[in-house]
């Protein structure tokens, strides 16, 4: 449980894993950038558990490349989901011009009770007994929706940044590897060469 908040190697290495595994993808930088786009845009969106599958759909949208997207949905993590969620919510609850119900408790009792409306609706399929929706609506209402309206805005913004950051990087490094590679075909061919000359 404690490598899901921090990672044997630290969230350093752990970035550093993503970096170079992004830098390696064979497809041309403005894809790959494309891909980084769609990933990190994913993040500021309320559909955990599905954030692969969002960044795979822009990605398509936008042609990028898949798996940069699928990799760079890592930019939510459990040190920027909090940042990342309050930043939604207020800029979702300012665009809407809404406020939360206190009445309706935190936002930690909207998603437990959420949950248990969940649970008992399941439940109610097999028992018989009353199906009562109201704290998922709340849930929805308070939570859900200002998530992702207000998750647009900051996430098209950091998606922006991410894309201008890696576009010349992943260019940088995909010429200098093309370099690398030209300088050792050129040492294996003299080698042959001096070879054949022996």
């Amino acid at each position: 449980m404690l490598e899901f908040f921090w990672p044997r190697g630290g969230w350093g290495r752990a970035a550093r894993y993503v970096q170079h595994r992004l830098h390696r993808l064979p497809d041309p930088p403005h894809r790959i950038a494309r891909g980084i786009f769609a990933g990190v845009l994913t993040t500021f969106t309320p559909f955990y558990g599905f954030h692969f599958v969002t960044a795979i759909l822009i990605a398509l949208a936008m042609r990028g490349n898949l798996i940069a997207a699928i990799l760079s949905t890592f930019f939510g993590n459990p040190l920027t989901y909090v940042p990342i969620g309050v930043s939604a919510m207020k800029t979702g609850y300012w665009l809407l011009g809404i406020e939360g119900n206190p009445e309706h408790g935190g936002l930690g009792h909207k998603f437990v009770s959420a949950g248990e409306d969940l649970w008992t609706n399941l439940l109610a399929l097999f028992n018989g007994s009353d199906v009562d929706w109201t704290n998922l609506v709340i849930f929805y209402d308070e939570v859900f929706y200002p998530y992702l309206i207000g998750g647009i805005m900051p996430g098209l913004i950091t998606a922006t940044v991410a894309y201008y950051i890696s576009l010349p990087l992943v260019t940088a490094y995909q010429n200098r590897r093309k370099g690398a590679l030209k300088a050792r075909l050129a040492t294996l061919r003299k080698k042959k060469a001096d070879k054949s000359a022996d």
